[in-house]
């Protein structure tokens, strides 16, 4: 029975070694804005493409990084990517830009409106 349970300890223990390998293999290779795919990642982290498919969590991620950008050039580092907050606060920005534009707008109108009564009136 010992040596049962230290066979089963063996297994897990090179399951999460092989997990942790591709899970480092795939940020590395999405870092480096190199194309994620299970080829790729099997042989960056000395694991078996079919082990990559029976692992739902890899695979998940593996297939959502894989279906993005389908040219190569067109991969940003993830280094290189914006952050929410980053996005959330150019937008900030672009809102408040069109608002002094809207009231600037508004004002010019008021003033060309007054300037061309005034040019009526004479």
């Amino acid at each position: 029975m010992a040596a049962t349970a230290g066979l089963r300890q063996a297994a897990a223990d090179r399951h999460t070694q092989a997990t942790d390998r591709a899970t480092t293999a795939l940020a590395d290779l999405n870092r480096a804005g190199q194309p994620v795919t299970f080829t790729a990642i099997a042989k960056a982290a000395n694991v078996s493409r079919s082990w990559l498919y029976t692992q739902p969590a890899l695979r998940d991620t593996i297939t959502s990084l894989r279906c993005g950008p389908t040219r190569p050039s067109a991969v940003v580092p993830a280094t290189q990517r914006a952050t929410s907050e980053s996005l959330r606060q150019r937008l900030d920005t672009t809102r408040q830009d069109v608002a002094r534009l809207r009231a600037e707008n508004q004002t010019l109108r008021s003033q060309l409106a007054l300037a061309l009564g005034e040019q009526r009136v004479r």
